[in-house]
């Protein structure tokens, strides 16, 4: 198993919850958490714990970013006007490798990291690398014409666990995307409750 399969299931596990959807989830057989205390691990959580846990599913459901990244996009999120919970979420969304994933021209969040780093997606015409890198509205996202058969990209268009959210527009057939919108919380399909306002109160008191 790779380290990011690996990963990938551990936060599932640390979680509690199928955060992602996916039907190979560990959460889908038992819910406790991992390791042999695992099992008791399941007390009530103090609000600091509570938002703590907020903070790492959202940060989880992102590729597991690390706290400087999440901190900085938060810090972001805080400076712009309006609530800072939804410009969290919008500014999430915004990153390519989210983009990416949300157009299901991959399978997985961390596929979409490295598929954006090895070189396999243009925005506007031009190669971007940069995962992080944020698309703005309008932004035409499309895989290049060499990876456009690749077996990763073809099964993808097929999940039927997920569907492409109404923000953005793919046609599957030319592996084309357009971001339409920077989406609230209310538009992005979660397969479970983010609370980015319990996020904010983490960064609040902390």
């Amino acid at each position: 198993m790779t380290k990011r399969t690996a990963a990938k299931y551990k936060i599932d596990r640390r979680m509690g919850e199928n955060i992602w959807g996916r039907p190979k989830s560990p959460v889908n057989r038992r819910e406790y958490g991992p390791g042999q205390h695992g099992q008791r691990r399941k007390g009530k959580l103090s609000d600091f714990g509570t938002q703590l846990r907020a903070k790492q599913k959202l940060k989880g459901y992102y590729g597991d970013l690390t706290e400087k990244q999440f901190r900085r996009i938060y810090g972001e999120a805080e400076r712009v006007k309006g609530d800072t919970g939804e410009n969290l979420i919008g500014l999430l969304e915004r990153r390519l490798d989210a983009v990416v994933y949300r157009a299901k021209f991959v399978p997985t969040i961390f596929a979409a990291r490295q598929f954006v780093n090895h070189g396999h997606v243009t925005v506007n015409g031009q190669r971007v690398n940069i995962p992080s890198y944020r698309v703005k509205e309008g932004d035409v996202i499309e895989v290049r014409q060499k990876s456009k058969q690749l077996e990763l990209v073809l099964v993808a268009a097929q999940l039927p666990e997920r569907d492409v959210p109404d923000y953005m527009e793919v046609d599957h057939s030319k592996m084309v995307a357009t971001f339409v919108r920077t989406p609230g919380l209310s538009d992005v399909p979660y397969p479970v409750t983010m609370e980015p306002s319990l996020v904010v109160e983490f960064y609040a008191k902390n």
